[in-house]
């Protein structure tokens, strides 16, 4: 693989601005172990490397099981994941392949069961923000050390 640019370095202010929107769901009230697992199911989607190993590891760190994480790829044909979770990987993975299913009303609906709307909000944030995380791992070729 070819090196590519350290673009934290040479765009400080974007990486700040990526810092941002981690603290801002940092505060946001969604449990960690619910973002964690929004941050690992779309960097395996979107084949990012460097970020399936860090989400897996910080999953670990904050007491994620080994069966979890190892059926996340086939969260549905499981059930380890509460209804809650569920509803938050099917949205996940609706605007993650957002060219492909779009955002349809049931999976929609489906979060209003297990969600409050600020709730909503602050997930489609995460979702939003993994996506761009993982373009730049993906983009700029960054591996796990």
């Amino acid at each position: 693989m070819h090196e590519r640019i350290e673009w934290a370095k040479h765009a400080p202010q974007a990486y700040k601005a990526m810092i941002g929107l981690e603290q801002a769901l940092a505060n946001s009230g969604l449990e960690n172990s619910l973002l964690e697992l929004v941050r690992l199911r779309a960097s395996q989607i979107n084949g990012c490397a460097y970020c399936v190993n860090m989400h897996a590891n910080d999953a670990r760190k904050a007491g994620e099981t080994e069966a979890r994480l190892q059926t996340l790829c086939a969260w549905q044909e499981t059930r380890y994941f509460t209804p809650r979770e569920r509803a938050a990987l099917a949205w996940l993975e609706c605007l993650t392949r957002l060219p492909e299913r779009g955002a349809p009303q049931p999976e929609y609906e489906a979060l209003l069961e297990h969600f409050e709307p600020a709730e909503v909000a602050n997930l489609t944030l995460a979702i939003a923000t993994i996506n761009a995380w993982n373009r730049f791992g993906v983009g700029f070729a960054m591996v796990p050390a």
